[in-house]
């Protein structure tokens, strides 16, 4: 298969690649200040003071909103016009930067989110929420996860989503629930149980909208990822006790929570690889950097059989990578999504897996400094390793995939 991206993908990618040069690379410490005052005030999860500037810019240029594509039934101000597949290299360059996709409002978890309501929501809920998150004027989150079970396995959710009269009655427990610490983080999509007792276990489900401030709401604490923190985003515990929301907030009617979810996690899943992609490529720029620059046992690292070796593995592991990813978003693009359903798990197993491992090489290249705060690989790395356990660890799809594999022989 022979992908072509069309002018106007190329014109954005340039552009982007601009963008990043001018105004996302040289602001690192800028960012790195800003968090430590902002924690420093009492507000690690307050919104940095540059991220507004560089919002305007992005909107200004036309970077904003590019990661959802068109889809049949949706209004011309819910889609930009790009593919998945014309999203892709836009998307992996956002990646090189773990926390540049926020500037153009293309940043996890609120592009699910605003899929979803997109999709799925009332013309009520649209307006109440979608158009202020395309607008990028609130943040929202997706609060799945649960400590108590293997929630890896969707049907096994337990939080209660209970009707009485006109409002829903909610009680669970859900933790990593990413982005909820934000300050501008307002509105949860939730998944819970309205009918527990359906002999259909993926009848079961509800997704709905849950307000930030609703009370009952409560948040326990942050949780890291491999001991690294993440303000200003945050991947929280929380508690839902007794919390009421109007019936009206229900996404698409009781029961259909486990399909809502299947049309959001595809896309979500083929984001974080796009992303993961070009962290590997920044991680693999840093490292022959690195190598070409320093000196050991009297020659160049560059220069010893072992580094060649791991450069020439990893550039093709993220080659691997990319045209599996390209190849699943040319599917999804012309078959739709639950088609795509294998390609969809194949690269969500080979994409972190693949790109771990070079940002663990490049680590290493650093030695002692590639542990340290004073590079992004840590960060790179913990994004890259929770890949393996977000939106369904790697043996749930490694099972989806031998299942298709050998449905016609069974």
């Amino acid at each position: 298969m022979h992908f072509e991206f069309t002018p106007k993908v190329v014109a954005l990618r340039d552009q982007l690649l601009k963008f990043m040069d001018e105004h996302v690379y040289p602001n690192e410490h800028r960012r790195e200040q800003e968090l430590a005052a902002n924690a420093k005030a009492g507000r690690p999860y307050a919104e940095l003071p540059m991220m507004a500037g560089l919002k305007a810019k992005a909107r200004e240029q036309g970077l904003w909103n590019l990661f959802l594509p068109p889809h049949p039934g949706d209004s011309t101000e819910h889609t930009t016009g790009l593919t998945n597949l014309e999203y892709a290299p836009l998307c992996e360059i956002m990646g090189r930067r773990y926390w540049s996709a926020e500037i153009f409002n293309c940043s996890a978890p609120d592009t699910g989110n605003m899929e979803v309501l997109a999709r799925y929501g009332t013309k009520a809920q649209q307006e109440r929420w979608l158009t202020p998150l395309l607008a990028g004027e609130i943040r929202s989150s997706f609060a799945m996860t649960e400590p108590a079970v293997a929630s890896s396995d969707a049907t096994n959710i337990e939080c209660s989503i209970r009707r009485e009269g006109d409002e829903y009655v909610i009680n669970g427990r859900k933790w990593y629930i990413t982005g909820a610490m934000n300050e501008r983080c307002e509105i949860f999509v939730l998944m819970g149980k309205t009918d527990p007792d359906n002999a259909d276990r993926h009848k079961q489900q509800s997704m709905i909208l849950v307000p930030k401030n609703t009370p009952g709401v409560t948040i326990v604490r942050d949780m890291a990822l491999l001991g690294v923190y993440d303000p200003p985003f945050g991947h929280p515990e929380i508690v839902f006790e007794n919390v009421r929301v109007p019936a009206s907030n229900i996404l698409l009617g009781e029961g259909r929570g486990f399909e809502i979810a299947q049309g959001r996690l595809g896309p979500g899943r083929i984001h974080h690889c796009m992303r993961a992609i070009g962290m590997a490529e920044a991680a693999l720029e840093m490292m022959c950097q690195r190598l070409a620059s320093r000196t050991a046992f009297h020659k160049l690292l560059a220069d010893q059989g072992v580094w060649r070796e791991r450069i020439a593995e990893s550039r093709m592991l993220i080659e691997q990578s990319r045209w599996m990813v390209l190849n699943a978003a040319y599917k999804m693009d012309t078959v739709g999504n639950k088609v795509a359903a294998k390609e969809i798990a194949m690269i969500k197993v080979l994409t972190p897996n693949n790109c771990v491992k070079v940002v663990d090489w490049a680590m290493q290249a650093f030695g002692a400094m590639g542990l340290s705060q004073d590079t992004l690989l840590t960060h790179f790395y913990a994004y890259e390793r929770h890949l393996r356990v977000a939106d369904g660890p790697d043996e749930v799809h490694r099972n989806a995939i031998a299942k298709q594999e050998l449905a016609a022989y069974l």
